[in-house]
């Protein structure tokens, strides 16, 4: 990553033109999972239809282990990345959740109340 000054907000990855090139081919074959026929190759067999794209193994593998956070630091776009919960049957509430350590309550909870608290460290450097 470079020096990019808002690569030091813990607990976030930022989707910038680095991290599109570098999740390219991964979100490619997220959006392909808007055809019915690409899910239900996907879901018959998810490492051959994952080899069908030229994807990092590190991709490929986060994929398979639904990796929501991997996905996103490997370039991936939670609105992309999204389509895969979608191809599972999960919303979009219940792998944020995930996402943020917490039980679909509770992250349903805390964002009506506002969302996360801005109290505690709001850089990398801050924490250390």
């Amino acid at each position: 990553m470079s020096g990019k000054p808002y690569h030091d907000i813990p607990g976030t990855v930022l989707f910038d033109a680095e991290q599109s090139r570098k999740g390219f081919h991964l979100n490619q074959f997220c959006m392909s999972l808007m055809k019915a026929a690409n899910r239900e190759a996907f879901k018959a067999d998810e490492r051959a239809y994952l080899d069908r794209w030229p994807m990092s193994e590190e991709q490929k593998q986060a994929v398979l282990a639904r990796d929501w956070n991997g996905m996103l630091a490997l370039g991936g776009n939670i609105y992309f990345t999204a389509k895969i919960a979608a191809t599972d049957g999960l919303s979009f509430r219940q792998i944020a959740a995930e996402m943020s350590g917490m039980s679909e309550d509770d992250y349903a909870a805390m964002m009506l109340a506002g969302g996360r608290s801005i109290e505690g460290a709001r850089s990398k450097s801050e924490g250390r």
